[in-house]
């Protein structure tokens, strides 16, 4: 079980949940999902996506 990092990176990027999933071309549903702990696992494709619309390397979306 990962966990991520989502939500603080989002944050500092300034970015509501429903702006992060527009700009990385994701459902809120996710992003929601990984910030919670709902959502344990997701594609790799998703999370590319996720660091590429907050400007970080997919092993900073997790702790």
């Amino acid at each position: 079980m990962q966990q991520f990092n989502l939500k603080q990176l989002r944050e500092k990027k300034g970015f509501t949940q429903s702006e992060l999933a527009d700009k990385a071309n994701v459902s809120r549903s996710l992003v929601v999902g990984l910030e919670t702990g709902s959502y344990s696992e997701t594609s790799t494709a998703s999370l590319k996506k996720l660091a590429k619309a907050l400007d970080v390397k997919i092993k900073d979306l997790f702790f």
